[in-house]
């Protein structure tokens, strides 16, 4: 029965840890989408900044946990306040969970308060297949040089209570930190938690 409990928690982990898209110390992928407002975005247009990227969905109660709380916009304001680039991505495919047709996502992140740099759509999921994104939220994070140095859950706690997000290490936040100062990162891999998007 111990090697069954033992098979159980590797299944579990194996495709959180072996299928993602990005592996870190290496170049993050470029892409072009299209935002909330109809711009194409590049990420090679932030060539020498610090770039996050959030998969969002804003039905998903992991998701609900932050924006409900105004935590993500916080979080959002005090990373590009200090020249951080934030790209939400929402990779929900039409029909689906997620979706937002036409103005409708604009009239959504009026209401949640976003305060991302750029807000963009992925229904076709390509971005977020190239990355392996498979929870909303999933977070990256990429340094200066363009390559991946984290890419994992928002934080330490996996919850959907608001009243954890002040208990949990923010290991989005302490990566920005960590390269501001030239500092190795505490964190640079683990295992996300939330919603699966919704390909």
């Amino acid at each position: 029965m111990k090697w069954l409990k033992q098979l159980a928690i590797i299944c579990c982990l194996v495709p959180s840890l072996g299928l993602a898209g990005v592996l870190n110390n290496q170049l993050a992928p470029d892409f072009t989408a299209q935002d909330a407002n109809g711009k194409m975005v590049a990420l090679s247009d932030f060539k020498d900044k610090i770039v996050v990227l959030e998969w969002s969905n804003f039905d998903c109660p992991f998701v609900k946990k932050f924006y409900r709380a105004g935590k993500m916009q916080e979080f959002q304001k005090q990373a590009t306040s200090n020249d951080v680039i934030w790209l939400t991505i929402m990779s929900s495919a039409k029909g689906k969970q997620g979706y937002y047709e036409g103005n409708e996502l604009n009239q959504r992140l009026q209401k949640e308060g976003s305060n991302a740099t750029h807000v963009l759509r992925d229904e076709s999921g390509v971005i977020g297949k190239t990355y392996g994104a498979k929870t909303t939220p999933h977070m990256f994070v990429i340094a200066p040089d363009g390559k991946v140095v984290y890419q994992g859950a928002i934080d330490s706690i996996r919850s959907i209570s608001a009243a954890d997000i002040g208990k949990a290490d923010n290991y989005v936040m302490q990566a920005i930190a960590a390269l501001k100062a030239g500092e190795p990162l505490a964190k640079s891999n683990t295992v996300p938690y939330g919603c699966s998007v919704k390909y």
